[in-house]
This record gives C-alpha cells, sequence and structure tokens, in this order.
C-alpha cells in the first residue's frame, strides 16, 4: 500500500480517534474555530510525517529543504528566522539532516563568526520524494472540495495567517498571489 493510500485509509481510522469525535471542550467552547486549528494542525503533521517517511525525514525538515533549494545557501540565523523556529529545534535539524547528506555547513567566508548551509549536492531524489509528498498531502488533505472551495479556503487561510502575525514583530507573512 502506498504512503499516499495509507494516509487515506488512516483518515477512516482518525474518525474513531476520540480526538477527532469529541465535543468541544468546556474550555474550548469560546474558541470552536482555534480548537479545529489545532485539530487539523496535528492531523495534518501526521499525515505529512507518514508520506514524508519514505523520503527519510521528518515534518519540518523539508521546509527547511525546500528554503535551501529555493534560496540557496543562507546564514544559518537567517534560517532559523525565515523558519520563524526555536534556534536550539533548527540546530537539531540541521545536525539530523547534515548525518542524512541532505545538507552541508560550513563558515561564511565573508564573516567567519556565521554559518552558511546549503543543499548538499546530489539530492536532486529528495526534492523529487518531498515534492511527491507535498503533491499527495494537498490532494488527501483537500480531498471532496471543489477548485472553488480550494482557492477560498487558502484565502481565508491567509487572512488568518496575517491576524496571527499582527502584532508579531518578527512574523514574516509572505507575500501572496
Amino acid at each position: 500500500m502506498s504512503a499516499i493510500h495509507e494516509a487515506g485509509a488512516d483518515a477512516g481510522a482518525a474518525q474513531d480517534d476520540p480526538a477527532c469525535t469529541e465535543s468541544l471542550p468546556s474550555a474550548a467552547r469560546g474558541g470552536p474555530v482555534s480548537h479545529a486549528i489545532s485539530r487539523v494542525a496535528r492531523l495534518h503533521r501526521a499525515a505529512a510525517a507518514k508520506l514524508l517517511r519514505g523520503a527519510g525525514i521528518y515534518p519540518g525538515q523539508e521546509l527547511v529543504m525546500m528554503l535551501l533549494w529555493d534560496r540557496g545557501a543562507l546564514r544559518q540565523s537567517d534560517l532559523i528566522k525565515a523558519l520563524e523556529l526555536d534556534p536550539s529545534t533548527v540546530t537539531k535539524m540541521l545536525q539530523r539532516l547534515e548525518q542524512a547528506g541532505h545538507v552541508r555547513r560550513r563558515p561564511d567566508p565573508r564573516d567567519g563568526r556565521a554559518v552558511l548551509v546549503e543543499a548538499a549536492e546530489g539530492n536532486r531524489g529528495l526534492h523529487d520524494e518531498v515534492a511527491h509528498a507535498w503533491t499527495g498531502l494537498e490532494e488527501h488533505t483537500l480531498a471532496g472540495l471543489s477548485p472553488a472551495e480550494r482557492t477560498q479556503l487558502a484565502a481565508l487561510l491567509a487572512r488568518v495567517e496575517t491576524n496571527l502575525c499582527t502584532g508579531t514583530a518578527d512574523c514574516a507573512v509572505p507575500a501572496r498571489d
């Protein structure tokens, strides 16, 4: 069974999961959408984990690789800012990716105190596996939604993201198409 089909099969199992079927907790009654977002984020990450397992990486690591593939070598500090994660989390991700041969770290020739991180040469296969996993995740996540509903959902989520970033000094909201 493929990872995509496994994720789909697990959707049925998820319906039996108390976390998927419980009524809204009393403390969350004032925030049903926030509670729904929390549940969806947890399930989305679990589905991503299953799909990325075949590529030998964990959720979040693909985001590091995407940045490096698209932007080239980055200072580790800039990568941390772009990912908006705790430095220790990114450092651990980079250690694991480096051990797996996916990234390379080296001193920045312009500033010996800084570290440059770049995608290792010859990991085009990983790029293709990640792209395939994300395509599968998108289709699994949005199954049953029309193209118009998918567009509307993306627009609504972009607005929610902007709302959440408002007042956060270093929250970088990406430009929308």
